[in-house]
């Protein structure tokens, strides 16, 4: 171990005690988060400035940091299947009555597949805002080898139907799905939740005693894992922290500024998206200024770590006792939201990248010829996204070799993906929670006393499960 590498080891570990100390003195979660994100672009700058994004030292800093940035969020998705399961199972004995699981399920759904069209229409007004296009670009050594791996993943996209995509959520093996195992393990998870709590209640009035004692068990699970989704989120900050000094120190400036159009435009779509979410949750009747400062904490995780499904917890954790969300919603919203309707991944990336390649093959991108079946591909494609791996690429080899376009072009953007990617999976999470909102909202059961709570009065993450 080197003189450099040991002493931005402990440049970090100063950081890290003062987020500690932070902590100790009871300032509120989401300071911390943004304290940790604040430290993390500092340090991964300095780095960058110090040794060059591509330098052995930043690469071995960024191997330790690792620790603590990949092992908080390997942490979180170690709790998100018992999270899942206890709390879909309990709501569900709450309840007594499984009528409403249609109503949940049907808006929450509907919102994520509305505001991915929505979503798919600002990536083309944006495209067509800052002028995107394919064509004339040049493409690297890095990017030639990424177009060759999309385009041997072209028939997997080509493979996939919206049958085999809807029977790809039942699971056949629950254990199985229980160790994330597939694409759609956590829908599958969800499944089978609503059916062991269906099946309890349909016990309760022959068998009351069994009925009885499975609901305590239920009752002490649940417990026990929020108490444990409690411990892991206190390490919000920390892993925060780690993932931004990665993200910022091995970003390549260059790249970067070579493809500085296609930047602002994704981000000017999604930030325009995070509005209209803004709008939806406005138009339900809550406070806006104060929805965004309690779902902030989970925005900045999400955006460090580019995990929709590490989210979940969070996410849940931050619907329910921060925005008053039942916990059957929360996780309907989580889950779904995890796999279906990114508005991010699914709706304005495919969108942009085919307004961006059509012109390439003497193709208007912005006729109704196009956009109407553009949108439509997108709407199912949304759905399909959660049956394979690769997200963001997946969604868009599905559009493009659906719409007839070049596959190989999408290679071009690889030097900024991870950028892009971190905005894109913000949105996503920002996307299931305003679902898991509305749905709240239209069925009259968010619980008003939480979401009014203020900063001063809200009960910071550690203490939330107590």
């Amino acid at each position: 171990m080197n003189l450099p590498l040991i002493l931005n080891l402990g440049v970090a570990l100063a950081a890290c005690f003062a987020l500690y100390r932070m902590q100790a003195a009871h300032v509120s979660f989401t300071r911390r988060v943004f304290a940790g994100m604040a430290l993390g672009v500092l340090l991964g700058a300095a780095l960058q400035a110090l040794y060059g994004a591509a330098s052995p030292t930043v690469a071995a800093t960024s191997a330790y940091l690792d620790i603590v940035g990949t092992g908080y969020v390997r942490l979180l998705q170690m709790i998100i299947m018992p999270l899942i399961m206890v709390s879909i199972v309990g709501a569900i004995v709450k309840l007594r009555d499984a009528s409403s699981l249609g109503s949940i399920s049907v808006l929450t759904i509907g919102t994520l597949i509305v505001t991915t069209v929505i979503a798919a229409l600002i990536g083309i007004g944006m495209a067509k805002l800052f002028g995107l296009s394919a064509v004339g670009l040049t493409s690297s050594a890095a990017e030639l080898a990424r177009a060759e791996y999309l385009q041997g993943k072209l028939p997997d996209a080509q493979a996939i139907s919206l049958p085999g995509m809807i029977l790809s959520f039942i699971p056949a093996n629950p254990f199985l799905d229980m160790t994330g195992a597939r694409k759609t393990s956590t829908i599958a998870v969800v499944l089978f939740s609503i059916f062991v709590g269906v099946s309890a209640t349909g016990i309760a009035a022959r068998q009351p005693d069994l009925f009885g004692s499975f609901k305590h068990f239920i009752k002490v699970a649940h417990a026990i894992v929020m108490r444990m989704v409690t411990l892991v989120l206190r390490l919000t900050p920390f892993g925060v922290f780690a993932l931004m000094t990665k993200v910022v120190s091995e970003s390549s400036i260059t790249d970067i500024l070579k493809l500085i159009n296609f930047v602002g435009a994704s981000y000017s779509a999604l930030a325009l998206m995070f509005c209209v979410h803004l709008a939806i949750v406005a138009a339900t009747g809550l406070n806006v200024r104060r929805y965004v400062k309690k779902i902030f904490p989970v925005l900045a995780f999400s955006f460090t770590s580019r995990s929709s499904a590490a989210a979940i917890p969070m996410s849940v954790q931050t619907q329910t006792g921060r925005l008053g969300t039942p916990e059957g919603i929360a996780n309907f919203a989580a889950s779904f939201g995890a796999t279906i309707g990114q508005n991010g991944c699914a709706g304005i990336y495919p969108a942009m990248l085919a307004v961006m390649i059509a012109p390439t093959v003497g193709v208007d991108p912005f006729t109704a010829a196009f956009i109407v079946p553009l949108l439509a591909i997108i709407t199912i494609g949304s759905v399909g996204v959660a049956g394979v791996g690769g997200g963001a690429t997946f969604a868009a080899l599905i559009v493009l070799s659906a719409m007839n376009l070049p596959v190989a072009l999408a290679g071009l953007l690889i030097s900024i993906e991870p950028l892009i990617d971190m905005g894109r999976t913000a949105l996503n999470v920002s996307g299931s929670i305003t679902a898991g909102t509305v749905a709240s909202r239209l069925l009259g059961q968010t619980d008003m006393a939480v979401f009014d709570r203020t900063a001063e009065t809200e009960l910071d993450s550690e203490q939330l499960a107590a």
